[in-house]
């Protein structure tokens, strides 16, 4: 089948786009202006480059997250994996922005190393980052009600269990990833294939 994604024309119940590529979940750790802790788990993530690190994540609203990094210029992504998946969908509760996602959530604050923000203690990888850039992304008539964030990553957490003989063991952690619809993967099938020349 095709569609025109302008029109989003699909003939379905439910939208599938988010269905077609399959996601990591920026789990990302906030401090607001006057302190208040911030925890949301964010579907439209991924890393982006290498020497420099960047990482980028969408926000569909204007929300606490976004807040927040446009205050501090800092936030931390805390990996997601299957042992603490509960914890992180109840991040994603609609509660007003005093309140701690980390207590909400029952996780521990573990401190950042070059940034204010917190990170998730029970995460086996966290990437300290801060606010490169900012980008609307306006829809059709020109209103704006989707952003794009840019970080640089400046600090990498990794849980030593999970380094073994100098790599990281992906797999072990059994990170999860968002797929469209309310479901999720855990990756834990993980095989090597070297690209040729």
């Amino acid at each position: 089948m095709f569609y025109d994604a302008v029109r989003n024309d699909h003939g379905f119940e439910v939208d599938p786009f988010k269905a077609l590529v399959a996601r990591p979940i920026g789990w990302l750790s906030t401090i607001s202006a006057d302190g208040n802790a911030n925890l949301a788990p964010y579907s439209f993530f991924n890393i982006v480059s290498e020497r420099p690190h960047y990482v980028i994540f969408g926000s569909t609203g204007y929300k606490d997250s976004l807040r927040n990094i446009e205050a501090t210029g800092e936030f931390a992504v805390n990996v997601t994996t299957y042992a603490i998946r509960e914890a992180m969908n109840m991040s994603s509760s609609v509660v007003p922005s005093h309140v701690d996602e980390f207590a909400l959530a029952g996780l521990t604050k573990a401190p950042c190393q070059l940034i204010k923000p917190p990170r998730v203690a029970e995460s086996p990888a966290n990437l300290e980052c801060r606010l490169y850039k900012k980008i609307e992304l306006p829809d059709d008539e020109g209103r704006v009600g989707n952003w794009l964030v840019v970080g640089r990553v400046i600090g990498v957490h990794i849980d030593d269990r999970f380094i073994e003989n100098g790599r990281v063991n992906s797999g072990a952690m059994q990170m999860i990833s968002r797929l469209g619809y309310a479901e999720y993967a855990t990756i834990d099938d993980v095989w090597r294939m070297r690209r040729p020349g």
